[in-house]
């Protein structure tokens, strides 16, 4: 089940969310990065887990087959579906990103839809631990395997990332983040070396691509099949 804390912080962030991709030192890496994006899902069906406030949705829906944005807060939500994106290809539902179902109606939207391609933004890092390997196997299962995965999420950089708080003893690093109301977070944020990514992630893709910027990193590969299809 989703933090509760963490989905509160990001229902009170989500007015003034996408100020963070307005950092000036940002914008080449966020130039860059679109393109890259896009490059990948170009004419995929596209899974968007954790979508948030859409700003990546809205940075690729053109050239995607069709994308369903799922996110567990009714207020990025609410910001997404405001973009004025063609909602005969781009739908965004209500869901939680560690309890993996497509929506129940999914099929008044597009029959027999199903996803070639599952982005998760900026959602790794609010993964525990301890999450990372029920989270691949949700995945796996309700995809099954050849689907394209990527992860994008944030590098540490002194001076523009906010600085860690403390590191508990299960290696989860967090953040102290003070929101526009004065009121102050603790939010988990952490940050894998390319080392734990590859470890990972090894059992669930064929191969894992690692591609840096300066500020930001980004995984993918296909998955491999889920548990649900390797058994008898």
């Amino acid at each position: 089940m989703a933090d509760p804390e963490l989905t509160a912080y990001y229902r009170q962030r989500a007015p003034a969310y996408e100020a963070v991709y307005a950092k000036p030192e940002r914008q080449a890496d966020l130039t860059a990065m679109v393109g890259w994006l896009r490059h990948r899902l170009a004419g995929l069906r596209v899974l968007d887990l954790a979508c948030g406030t859409g700003w990546w949705t809205q940075r690729y829906a053109d050239v995607a087959n069709s994308v369903l944005g799922l996110d567990i807060n009714p207020a990025v939500l609410e910001i997404a579906g405001a973009k004025g994106l063609d909602d005969r290809r781009v739908r965004f539902s209500l869901a939680d990103a560690t309890r993996l179902a497509l929506p129940a109606d999914l099929d008044q939207w597009q029959p027999g839809w199903r996803p070639q391609a599952v982005l998760a933004g900026f959602w790794w890092s609010h993964l525990r631990r301890h999450e990372i390997a029920g989270f691949l196997s949700g995945l796996r299962a309700l995809t099954g395997a050849g689907v394209l995965l990527i992860l994008i999420d944030n590098r540490y950089v002194p001076g523009s990332s906010t600085p860690i708080a403390d590191t508990d003893e299960n290696g989860d690093s967090w953040q102290l983040r003070r929101l526009d109301d004065g009121s102050m977070h603790r939010v988990l944020k952490n940050f894998p070396t390319d080392e734990q990514l590859r470890k990972d992630l090894g059992d669930s893709l064929d191969e894992t691509i690692l591609t840096h910027w300066d500020h930001y990193w980004a995984a993918s590969g296909r998955l491999r099949p889920g548990l649900t299809e390797n058994s008898p």
